[in-house]
């Protein structure tokens, strides 16, 4: 990043700059409690590898992490059971949305990564072989590197857990194939209340920073990730962090980053920082607009691309 510009004045500028992008996306519709959020929230978060913290707007407002849990709970279950985690989940780019249904059956259950919801689905069925709650050991996980307590929102996990409609049909499937091997209902519920963690973009930003420090978290002082997994958890988040519009997006930001539907954006800056952004609307993606824009801003301004 370049040294000459102040991180600070950076997120001052940017703060300014996305104003004319809200009002071009909508909330998520099909979670209740999600649709209800304040569109016009946005804060943003960066926590450097030297320990510096700098944020701006709404960074200290909880918000659904949502899909950005599928990056720590993989990590996770690589943690746990290695390279294991590959013969059940692909790591290529899916091309597709999300929740897409037939080409998990045409690709007999195996699901292209593990950020879309079928590789999710498949990783939180992993951990459940490791432990009851998995949800609980996500939420713990990041907490731990947060270095704050973090909670599981159960209105929303319940909100989840009753529309989840799409995530059956994808869990039953995979039992059928032999992908996942518990009880899709239990699956399902431990899937949605990791999705129910929430957090701060300052929560979100320190939780990530091992990535930006080869494992390393400055944060707790502790090598949580070994270099070589980290290396290649920052390569899935480039190729398949953000859905079907990952292109687009290492396009305009250049960055490995992974997105949720309650908003949130985590980008990751090898060697120097990690960033999070929040804002609720969502594009036909189901990636946040400003939140987007505040990425591509920032990479421009700091010219930290890896690209």
């Amino acid at each position: 990043m370049k040294q000459s510009i102040s991180l600070a004045d950076v997120l001052g500028e940017i703060s300014v700059l996305v104003r004319p992008h809200f009002g071009k996306g909508r909330t998520a519709q099909y979670i209740p409690q999600l649709a209800a959020v304040d569109p016009s929230k946005f804060g943003m978060a960066v926590v450097t590898v030297r320990g510096e913290e700098y944020v701006t707007g709404d960074a200290d407002e909880p918000f659904s992490a949502q899909s950005i849990t599928k990056l720590f709970s993989l990590g996770l279950a690589l943690n746990r059971i290695g390279d294991e985690v590959w013969t059940r989940v692909g790591k290529e780019p899916s091309g597709t949305p999300f929740n897409y249904l037939s080409q998990l059956e045409h690709e007999q259950g195996v699901p292209r990564n593990p950020f879309i919801n079928p590789g999710a689905l498949a990783v939180t069925d992993i951990l459940l072989d490791v432990v009851a709650e998995p949800a609980k050991l996500v939420r713990d996980f990041m907490g731990m590197l947060a270095t704050e307590p973090l909670v599981i929102d159960g209105e929303v996990a319940e909100g989840e857990i009753v529309t989840a409609h799409k995530n059956r049909a994808i869990a039953n499937l995979m039992r059928e194939f032999g992908t996942i091997q518990h009880d899709p209902e239990a699956v399902i519920a431990a899937y949605c209340r990791q999705c129910a963690i929430t957090l701060t973009c300052r929560q979100l930003a320190r939780a990530a920073l091992p990535l930006a420090a080869g494992g390393f978290s400055p944060v707790v002082e502790e090598t949580v990730f070994p270099q070589r997994l980290a290396r290649r958890l920052n390569a899935l988040l480039l190729t398949c962090g953000i859905y079907d519009s990952v292109g687009s997006f290492a396009y305009r930001v250049g960055l490995p980053a992974k997105s949720g539907v309650g908003g949130g954006i985590v980008a990751i800056v090898p060697g120097q920082a990690a960033v999070a952004v929040w804002s609720p609307e969502l594009d036909r993606f189901g990636t946040s607009v400003v939140g987007a824009y505040a990425l591509e801003h920032f990479s421009q301004l700091t010219n930290c691309s890896v690209l």
